[in-house]
């Protein structure tokens, strides 16, 4: 019988950051009863059901995580930065995500962005 098992460990970005195979494959790992597809399946389902949420203009909770929400941008008039000319920029869209408590904590427990707030001080 052929296994298609997460065999292989996540890579780590170099730059602190993870991109959505290293996500399935950190999920693969740790559920070694699941097929690294049907991780990829169910990351994009999820990922899937939270844009459709926002394109409706729906609010997404996940407890202890956080909120998305879609926050709307008037039209302005704005400035081409290279000739100065006035243009009219229209309404926008924009995601937002807000954490939530626990996240919070947790990230503040961990120390997070403390680097970055030592620097900006230093």
């Amino acid at each position: 019988m052929a296994t298609n098992r997460a065999s292989t460990r996540p890579r780590t970005s170099e730059d602190g950051r993870m991109i959505k195979s290293e996500l399935v494959l950190k999920i693969a790992e740790q559920n070694p009863h699941l097929y690294q597809r049907d991780v990829e399946t169910l990351v994009n389902a999820i990922l899937d059901t939270i844009a459709d949420a926002l394109a409706r203009g729906d609010r997404v909770e996940l407890r202890g995580f956080g909120a998305f929400s879609v926050k709307r941008r008037e039209a302005r008039r704005g400035r081409n930065p290279r000739t100065g000319e006035a243009v009219a920029v229209s309404e926008k869209a924009i995601p937002v995500f807000k954490t939530g408590k626990e996240m919070r904590l947790r990230l503040n427990k961990a120390g997070i962005g403390d680097e970055m707030g030592a620097e900006a001080v230093g």
